[in-house]
């Protein structure tokens, strides 16, 4: 729908611009609740040296990107093209390219806080070998799955409470299912005056 030549809402036309489109508001656009989750999490609490980035984005095939930076459709059509899989040359040398330019530029007591899927084979085991026990993720997400941790993310972020950590190594990657979220009271819009 976003790469459409006929639509006309504001990050298609942004995306088709000759600026684009800043790749964090495309990525939210196409998964949904999970990426804003992870958006809003990494605006809230991610902690930087002034003037760097606290949050990057995996793309297939061009490795670590600031969510700020902005892409055109042609870039969207050609990762589309790249594998997700640590097999696929295209994906596992750029992200472990930038994983270790990242790693090697962090303070040594620097965290780093992953938060996608910690079951995942397509990242994890290659970040746990690039950063080893200072790579982290919310132990919350154990057993939920994408749409449940998103929605923990913008509880989160929306109520200032950073959620626990622990390292991905060695970590219970895959668990039981937790009960699911209490569902948040509906806010009634706001009354107008006449």
């Amino acid at each position: 729908m976003l790469l459409r030549p006929a639509a006309r809402f504001p990050l298609a036309l942004s995306l088709r611009s000759a600026a684009g489109a800043p790749l964090g508001d495309v990525f939210a656009f196409a998964s949904g609740l999970y990426f804003r989750g992870k958006l809003a999490y990494a605006r809230a609490f991610g902690r930087a040296r002034a003037g760097q980035t606290s949050a990057w984005v995996i793309t297939p095939g061009a490795g670590l990107v600031e969510p700020e930076r902005r892409v055109r459709g042609e870039q969207i059509r050609a990762w589309a093209k790249v594998p997700v899989d640590l097999g696929e040359a295209r994906y596992r040398r750029p992200l472990e390219r930038d994983a270790r330019g990242l790693a090697s530029a962090l303070p040594p007591a620097a965290e780093v806080v992953l938060l996608g899927s910690i079951a995942s084979d397509k990242y994890a085991d290659l970040l746990v070998a690039v950063f080893g026990q200072r790579l982290l993720f919310p132990s919350d997400f154990v057993g939920r799955g994408d749409m449940s941790r998103g929605g923990l993310l913008l509880r989160a972020a929306r109520d200032g409470g950073e959620l626990p950590y622990r390292a991905v190594h060695g970590a219970l990657r895959r668990g039981p299912r937790p009960p699911r979220l209490a569902r948040l009271p509906r806010r009634r819009p706001a009354a107008r005056a006449e």
